[in-house]
């Protein structure tokens, strides 16, 4: 049995574990439970109506944030010659090409996101098994391959962030942090849950969302209608 908090019990007091609340309702109580003493993440959990060992059925995208994430994001970018130039310019934290790849095979991961020319994708391929399972591998449906790597890094740096289901038809992602207003959350959580039905998969049929629910870091979530 998992043991809960003082504080994650105190938030659980008077909330209707049935209950289907409207976005702006849901969040309204969140911002009224008890906090811990960080700042803590606010996070919305889909559960899909996916068959994931179908590719057609793989749901994937990206989705801009109106008020960001409220985190710093740390974005490496693989690239040459001029680019690196630009990619400096744009406040790119690390940059660099065969000897960053290096770097990176030998155990350095300080970065939250990583972009890439399409020239360095035949040797950043062998960066593979590390990035992968971390979901941090450049990739075009993602824009995060691409020449044009000054829009690629202020994207990222205004509050893209990447979804995609998992192996149980999850997806999980910030929309946020508590200490922000009811209405960014409000904007942040909207534009996910839209950028995900627009991610909808043509072949699936019925239903898309069977639950949806939003919970800050280490406290009760509450079930969204959709």
């Amino acid at each position: 049995m998992k043991l809960r908090s003082k504080r994650y019990k105190e938030s659980e007091k008077g909330l209707d574990k049935k209950k289907v609340y409207q976005l702006k309702d849901a969040i309204t109580a969140l911002k009224k439970m008890a906090a811990p003493k960080f700042d803590s993440s606010v996070d919305l959990h889909f559960h899909l109506n996916v068959d994931t060992k179908k590719s057609d059925q793989m749901v994937r995208g990206t989705v801009i944030l109106p008020h960001g994430t409220g985190k710093k994001v740390r974005v490496a970018v693989f690239c040459k010659g001029e680019h690196e130039k630009i990619a400096h310019g744009a406040n790119a934290d690390y940059v660099g090409g065969l000897e960053l790849i290096d770097k990176v095979a030998a155990g350095f991961m300080d970065f939250d996101c990583a972009i890439a020319t399409p020239e360095m994708m035949k040797d950043l391929s062998k960066l593979g098994k590390v990035l992968g399972p971390r979901g941090l591998m450049p990739s075009p449906k993602t824009g995060t391959v691409t020449n044009d790597i000054l829009k690629a890094i202020e994207d990222v740096k205004k509050g893209k962030v990447e979804f995609r289901v998992d192996k149980q038809g999850g997806i999980h992602l910030s929309v946020g942090k508590v200490s922000f207003s009811e209405d960014k959350l409000y904007d942040n959580a909207s534009r996910v849950i839209e950028a995900l039905h627009e991610a909808k998969p043509g072949s699936i049929k019925g239903k898309f969302v069977r639950n949806l629910s939003i919970a800050a870091s280490m406290s009760p979530g509450l079930r969204l209608a959709e």
